[in-house]
């Protein structure tokens, strides 16, 4: 995770990483899979290739998650799994992948079409691909019984969602969601302590998704992100990690949504006087624009090599990076964009066991991290996910009373407070590396005829997050309380986007 040094007040300064970049290379001393050419199981079930402990994965879509993440744990675990095809339709990212894994030119393939026309290549495969290129290949994936690592969101769309999930149920395939954030020891350790009664019954939990400023400017401004239409509404590429903590810790179905929230300030109208349409070109505020792309990619993290920059180019080098700038999106004026997802959001959820909870999804934040609230009838917990740190608060007999301002207010129970400092880890605060090593396992369990337990983020577990997210975004829209329970309900479509009856 990124935090920046020198804010606030202005353009972003020099930043840290949460994590070390790691090389793509061998890794020598350790017991390391086979990287020679993978055959179809079906003709290598007795080759000793195919270790009984090694995972072999296919990967669809070599971009920042696909392979600087989720393959990257191949090479920082190489006894554990090995990533043995790729598909992405840009030569370079497929080309790097390949080289780095050593996946022979038979294995790497310009789209998941030629991927899956061939018999099944391993025994997981993991889709990487941009949100509205997720159902298609998954559903494939389904047919051909791979064990399928499904990056979030699940589809864009509510139709899509419950196709999938349809599917899913008519297949030996299994599907698991990337909701890391259920991975993490911080909402391991939240979930355990409100499972233990440590702030008696839940009543109320208080979410809030701190996006950072640049953030937001970077993923949903000039990004992947920024239009609905090409990707998904913002609550739902942005938070649907958060709903699905939700539901998770408030431990039973949502009933009811309403939600508010507009594209407020990325708009042409606050764009200052005289600014050009990209940063590259003389801006009269860039002294002091904290949405400044030169200071920012090119300045600020000079230094840096891996995510957000590793996204605008390949060439890391202060040129390429201006090159990048001068013709990519990264560089445009936040104010000159063609991005309409909301950037503030909030959400009011009813759960059937009567919690309710509130989720704020903001770009105006200077930090870049998740800060919560549960309150209980025995007590309450605060905690914030980059430091890694939650406070319990237990309720007990009140403290002396003293009079402050004409008024008595009691200054709290004479019970102790206990900090828990939860290693905060890199990655999604660990939940990264959590998500693979779980999905490694269950696959591992699988290719050796057992029954693993199922995974905490399978889909049948992650439907809800995605519908309490559609009822959100229609909330928004149209500006009315949304039963949960609806969503599933609604008309959907097949693959091609045709309505099923």
């Amino acid at each position: 995770m990124l935090t920046a040094d020198n804010f606030p007040g202005g353009v972003p300064g020099s930043y840290r990483a949460g994590g070390a970049r790691l090389p793509l290379g061998n890794f020598h001393g350790q017991a390391i899979c086979s990287t020679r050419e993978v055959l179809p199981l079906d003709t290598m079930a007795n080759d000793a290739a195919q270790q009984a402990g090694c995972v072999t994965l296919a990967l669809i879509g070599a971009g920042n998650r696909g392979a600087d993440v989720y393959a990257r744990y191949a090479l920082q675990h190489p006894s554990e799994a090995r990533v043995v095809a790729v598909a992405d339709p840009d030569p370079g990212r497929r080309e790097r992948l390949a080289q780095a894994h050593g996946i022979p030119a038979a294995h790497v393939f310009a789209s998941w079409e030629e991927l899956f026309a061939r018999p099944r290549l391993a025994d997981g495969v993991i889709i990487a691909t941009p949100d509205r290129m997720h159902v298609e290949p998954a559903l494939r994936a389904l047919e051909l019984g791979y064990d399928i690592l499904l990056e979030k969101p699940i589809a864009p769309t509510r139709a899509e969602t419950l196709l999938l999930s349809e599917a899913a149920a008519r297949h030996d395939g299994h599907i698991t969601v990337a909701h890391v954030l259920r991975y993490t020891p911080f909402f391991s350790t939240l979930k355990g302590l409100i499972d233990e009664g440590r702030i008696g019954r839940l009543m109320t939990i208080d979410h809030i998704e701190n996006i950072g400023y640049w953030h937001f400017a970077h993923s949903y401004v000039r990004g992947n992100w920024r239009r609905a239409d090409e990707a998904s509404p913002m609550i739902l590429a942005k938070a649907c990690h958060d709903l699905d903590i939700l539901r998770w810790l408030a431990g039973a179905p949502c009933l009811r949504v309403a939600s508010f929230g507009h594209l407020s300030h990325f708009r042409a109208e606050n764009r200052p006087q005289g600014a050009p349409d990209r940063c590259t070109d003389g801006c009269p505020v860039e002294a002091t624009c904290p949405f400044n792309a030169v200071a920012f990619y090119v300045d600020g993290l000079a230094e840096h090599a891996g995510w957000p920059v590793s996204v605008i180019t390949a060439d890391l080098s202060r040129e390429g990076r201006l090159a990048a700038l001068r013709t990519g999106p990264y560089g445009r004026c936040v104010y000159a964009c063609d991005n309409d997802v909301a950037d503030h959001q909030v959400a009011v959820f009813e759960f059937a066991n009567g919690v309710t909870a509130t989720l704020t999804v903001t770009a105006f934040s200077e930090e870049n991290t998740r800060t919560l609230k549960l309150m209980g009838t025995g007590g309450e917990i605060v905690a914030h996910l980059e430091s890694g740190e939650i406070e319990v608060r237990p309720f007990g007999r009140p403290g002396a009373l003293v009079a402050s301002e004409g008024r008595t207010a009691a200054i709290g129970s004479r019970l102790p407070r206990e900090t828990i400092r939860v290693p905060a880890g890199a990655g999604h605060a660990g939940g990264d590396e959590g998500l693979m090593r779980a999905f490694i396992d269950y696959a591992r369990i699988r290719k050796a005829g057992g029954r693993p337990q199922a995974m905490l983020t399978s889909l049948a577990e992650s439907i809800e997050s995605h519908l309490m997210a559609f009822a959100a975004e229609e909330s928004r829209t149209r500006g009315t309380v949304v039963d949960v329970a609806n969503q599933a309900a609604a008309p959907r479509l097949d693959a091609a986007g045709g309505e099923l009856g």
